[in-house]
């Protein structure tokens, strides 16, 4: 099953050597500003690595990531976690560095996880859950032909700070439909 490939990137299992580029994204302000998680150093940064090492999608609320590579350089991280098990939900998050941003690899990435999610683990819908705030996220979201579902407003505080947090959700017939048109078109 994995590596997963698209036509520009590989998305593999992380591995050991590549804590050096996962410190780069979690270590750097920019990159997690609208993330959960704060700035990372140290110990917590070594524990948020080894639990995102890929051992599958084994229970409800584990979540995986994969390194993303374009021409054998990490540019960044996509993620995948069972977020209900009865109710067959996945979620999807990514992660780039800022050198690498804004050239699609987002959008290809995450459309690979998509599929993985609904190809391989049978989930009847994937939604990805994001600060309201940022933009180039809801942007791939939507080219991803995501709906946006919910928008919550100033629903929790995230790092101190009062947030807003969208909803963005496809289902699996939602996804095939998408699927066959774009093949109808090519």
């Amino acid at each position: 099953m994995l590596p997963l490939r698209t036509p520009r990137l590989v998305l593999r299992p992380l591995l050991e050597s590549d804590f050096a580029c996962h410190q780069q994204l979690f270590s750097n302000p920019e990159v997690v500003r609208y993330l959960y998680e704060p700035v990372l150093e140290g110990a917590e940064l070594r524990a948020h690595f080894e639990k995102r090492l890929w051992q599958g999608l084994r229970e409800e609320g584990h979540w995986a990531n994969l390194a993303v590579e374009h021409e054998g350089r990490f540019v960044g991280e996509v993620g995948l976690g069972l977020a209900d098990e009865v109710n067959a939900k996945a979620e999807i998050g990514y992660v780039f560095l800022p050198q690498y941003t804004g050239r699609g690899f987002a959008t290809e990435a995450a459309e690979r996880v998509v599929e993985l999610c609904f190809d391989y683990w049978r989930v009847r819908r994937v939604i990805a859950c994001l600060d309201a705030r940022n933009d180039g996220s809801s942007r791939v979201c939507e080219r991803l032909g995501f709906r946006l579902e919910a928008h919550f407003v100033e629903n929790e505080i995230v790092k101190g700070e009062l947030t807003s947090e969208k909803i963005y959700a496809v289902l699996d017939r939602e996804w095939q439909e998408r699927r066959s048109r774009r093949s109808l078109d090519s």
